[in-house]
């Protein structure tokens, strides 16, 4: 089983690149099932609706978020609707949407389950102690993969040795650079710190670089602009043995 993980799509233009070339991407890499993180998809902050149907009617199989995922009001509905969103796990149980799902391939399902970090962090419950409880409801799944959303690489490393041998990939998103550190650990869960983005190229994290800069050099709030330019598609390839949910691959990904 081949698994692509994309990394934060940022704005409209981000997930229109991600249209563009995830059929082709599928077919060379001979993927079996994507996952994206799209919780900057909606002028950087949040998702819609809309953006999502485009991103699955596109090929993700699953759609990831993170720490900005409530900014947009208009999505409530949908991730308490759609099957195929995920919102961390260990925020509020009384939030909108879920945090784990599971696929089903015929003789054997694969689990889905997204988490955010704690550290620098805001909302999240602890993600360890999350995560135990998760792979519970996960148990009859031979293929387990989780989406951490996370600041800290320590957080996502440590993340990644503890579920080392229990589940098949920890891929980490939100910092939106990517780390060149994809591996598969000693017991079999294949990793990489932080997939990266997806959005314009000439940009801070997906924003502009004025708007950036004059939030950091004034220290006063500013509002970010998406920035737009030639686009770029980050994440990454697990080749996993569907039999034994062992990860036997991993290859970093950048589309320009």
């Amino acid at each position: 089983m081949n698994v692509l993980a994309i990394g934060d799509i940022v704005g409209a233009r981000g997930c229109a690149f991600v249209a563009k070339h995830l059929p082709h991407l599928k077919r060379l890499k001979g993927i079996d099932y994507c996952v994206a993180n799209a919780e900057n998809a909606f002028n950087g902050l949040g998702i819609s609706p809309e953006l999502a149907d485009g991103l699955l009617s596109a090929g993700v199989d699953m759609i990831t978020t993170g720490n900005h995922v409530f900014r947009n009001k208009g999505v409530y509905e949908y991730l308490d609707s759609c099957r195929y969103i995920l919102r961390p796990a260990n925020y509020y149980d009384n939030n909108p949407g879920r945090g784990v799902a599971v696929a089903d391939f015929g003789p054997w399902r694969a689990g889905i389950i997204n988490l955010s970090g704690q550290a620098f962090l805001e909302h999240a419950g602890n993600p360890f102690w999350c995560v135990d409880r998760l792979l519970e409801e996960v148990a009859g799944c031979r293929v387990i993969l989780l989406d951490f959303h996370a600041e800290a690489t320590a957080e996502k490393r440590a993340m990644g040795y503890y579920l080392d041998g229990r589940v098949s990939a920890v891929f980490g998103t939100h910092t939106h650079v990517q780390t060149a550190d994809e591996q598969i650990l000693p017991a079999g869960t294949g990793y990489i710190t932080d997939l990266g983005m997806t959005g314009c190229i000439d940009s801070v994290l997906g924003v502009t670089p004025e708007s950036s800069v004059a939030w950091l050099k004034s220290g006063l709030p500013a509002k970010f602009a998406v920035a737009e330019g030639p686009q770029m598609l980050c994440g990454c390839v697990f080749e996993i043995d569907s039999a034994t949910g062992r990860c036997t691959g991993v290859e970093r990904i950048c589309v320009t």
